[in-house]
């Protein structure tokens, strides 16, 4: 299954959430593929680096770093030619429906439903669900 998995389901892998570790360890083993574009790239990059959202982590920057470079070893890279501006409440998450559709994923997985759900342009090929969720399914 092909499925983008927004950042804060990577931090929260990080910091030792069970769902979403699990998600990530299902992506590492080659159950889901995950998709990657510019804007994800540097969301991911920009965010890992942040010491401050990981002090209470067990792993440390270089650590997380070198799961992230694994992480993205299995991300299949997408390029986005076509912007649909969705136009959801957060302008920042627009990226993510448009590496869906570009990508052809069905789930998005991430903790922001609200935000993810607002849009004013909808794409009934693609779910968005939370972690526990998507692992219901299966």
């Amino acid at each position: 299954m092909i499925i983008i998995v927004d950042t804060n389901i990577f931090v929260a892998a990080c910091m030792g959430k069970g769902s979403a570790s699990a998600i990530i360890a299902s992506c590492l083993q080659g159950k889901h593929t995950p998709l990657m574009g510019v804007a994800l790239f540097s969301e991911y990059t920009d965010v890992i680096n942040r010491d401050e959202l990981f002090k209470r982590c067990h792993l440390d920057n270089a650590e997380r770093n070198e799961l992230l470079d694994i992480f993205f070893s299995v991300c299949r890279w997408t390029d986005i030619y076509y912007g649909w501006r969705p136009n959801l409440k957060d302008e920042g998450d627009n990226h993510l429906i448009e590496l869906a559709v570009a990508g052809n994923a069905q789930i998005i997985v991430s903790r922001n439903m609200k935000d993810l759900k607002s849009g004013e342009l909808l794409f009934p090929g693609i779910s968005f669900l939370t972690p526990e969720e998507f692992l219901l399914r299966g």
